[in-house]
């Protein structure tokens, strides 16, 4: 997640928690099992996913528009309810033509979309299912989505089928990455390592992975790469036998993001409104995201049987979901804040829609106007 904050790196270093101390000394002892060399991804899955320890199981605020209120960056639901709202067009549209009538949403964060498209949809959701790792924030979850007890359910893992809307809003930014680095023309994956004062440091080491695209130039490079994404998409096809899929995240097409210019990665970390890109201290009171290749993601899909139904950016999206009518009956407070969702140097170019049909697709609600699905 991290959806939007301030992009700059905090003046000094975060002063480390009870629980990231706790979480550091997790992370260490991995690395002392795996002889002393830990790949990224592992490293990041711990630091994000440890059980009460890790940035999403712990129980601190995370969802909020200002550092005062102890939260650490506010995605788009939490910027204005317009969003779910409008999302709610292109889930009604794949109910009517998938005959589905049940939501499943993963990573629901503190559940105001959940809340914004159960409102918007009303009696049109039989059932809306929320699949999140993390006990700390169903807690919330379910306080929040009170209204709706009855219709709403948590599972941690996925059934061997699903029929419905999958709805997936800054899920794939948070899922583990590989790191590779190309130096004087060699590839080697970053993993990290215990200094002798006891902080974490770099390390790269000689690998057999590679980028989907080389990188022109000669230039050193740093990248992710995004197994872990890739193979969420295909067990999510395997799954879903009827209904869409949508995914909306901040990221870019392969020749994007893989472009000579980015040689620096896309790795980023989110605390208290802040960006910086060391993941390697405060671990476990950080959010770490990876923009999504979103390119790598259609083919996943793709290969395992679902339609692409559309890609485009968030601002396309919103639009052709009715966005701006929204917007034109809002008071004026919340018409500023809706515009974040859509203007170019905020959400609407940077987030990208992604969209899957299980089964045979149709002229979607989203993607009817600007349509990029050649650029993938």
């Amino acid at each position: 997640m991290g959806a939007v904050s301030t992009p700059t790196t905090p003046p000094s270093v975060p002063t480390a928690s009870s629980s990231s101390a706790a979480c550091a000394a997790l992370v260490r002892r991995a690395i002392e099992r795996d002889g002393g060399w830990l790949p990224f991804d592992r490293f990041m899955a711990l630091a994000l996913y440890a059980p009460g320890l890790g940035y999403y199981a712990h129980g601190s605020r995370k969802f909020g528009h200002l550092p005062q209120s102890g939260s650490d960056f506010v995605t788009a639901p939490e910027l204005s309810p317009l969003f779910g709202q409008s999302l709610a067009v292109a889930v009604a549209d794949a109910f009517d033509h998938t005959g589905t009538d049940e939501v499943w949403e993963f990573g629901a964060g503190s559940g105001a979309l959940a809340a914004q498209l159960l409102e918007s949809l009303g009696e049109r959701v039989a059932r809306y299912t929320i699949v999140d790792l993390s006990g700390a924030l169903r807690a919330r979850q379910q306080e929040r989505l009170a209204p709706w007890a009855g219709r709403v359910r948590w599972v941690d893992a996925l059934p061997d089928a699903i029929e419905g809307v999958v709805v997936g809003n800054e899920v794939l930014d948070a899922m583990p990455v590989q790191l590779l680095v190309r130096r004087a023309g060699q590839w080697l994956e970053r993993g990290v390592t215990v200094q002798p004062d006891g902080a974490f440091g770099w390390d790269d080491r000689p690998t057999g992975l590679r980028p989907p695209v080389e990188p022109e130039g000669p230039q050193d490079y740093l990248t992710e790469v995004h197994p872990q994404a890739r193979a969420f998409i295909a067990t999510l096809a395997e799954r879903l036998k009827r209904g869409a899929a949508y995914f909306l995240d901040y990221g870019f097409p392969e020749s994007e993001y893989y472009h000579p210019q980015r040689h620096m990665g896309t790795l980023m970390c989110h605390q208290a409104h802040r960006s910086d890109d060391n993941p390697l201290v405060a671990v476990g009171d950080k959010d770490i995201t990876a923009h999504v290749d979103f390119t790598g993601v259609a083919l996943a899909g793709q290969d395992a049987g679902l339609e692409v139904l559309g890609y485009t950016s968030q601002a396309r999206f919103l639009l052709d979901c009715g966005l701006p009518e929204r917007m034109m009956a809002a008071p004026l407070a919340e018409r500023a804040l809706a515009a974040r969702l859509i203007h170019e140097h905020e959400m609407g170019e940077l987030f990208k829609v992604l969209a899957f049909a299980a089964g045979e697709s149709w002229d979607a609600v989203g993607f009817r106007q600007g349509d990029r699905s050649h650029t993938l």
